[in-house]
């Protein structure tokens, strides 16, 4: 996808569309239940052309199911989780 193709919806309309049959059940994961609803309404998948450095990385079995249960691309996404992070932290220390 380029990015004028690129659709953006919130996580309610997601829910919703996965209501009325428009997009797979298997495509959006469920709220994990230690999360308040409507945590992830605003969150942002921000992809960066940087380049990648490949590594070796042990992390909890459950984390990496969880995100392997989202479907293809769940290193992307774990990269997005900790490229959230630095950004975050660097902004503090600005």
């Amino acid at each position: 996808m380029t990015g004028t193709d690129t659709k953006r919806a919130s996580l309610s309309d997601l829910r919703k569309m996965k209501e009325r049959g428009e997009i797979k059940p298997s495509l959006i994961a469920e709220t994990p239940p230690d999360l308040p609803e409507g945590f992830w309404d605003d969150a942002k998948l921000v992809n960066h052309t940087r380049t990648k450095e490949p590594i070796s990385l042990r992390v909890d079995s459950d984390v990496l199911e969880f995100f392997k249960a989202q479907g293809k691309g769940h290193l992307t996404r774990m990269n997005a989780v900790l490229r959230s992070y630095v950004d975050a932290h660097r902004s503090k220390n600005d």
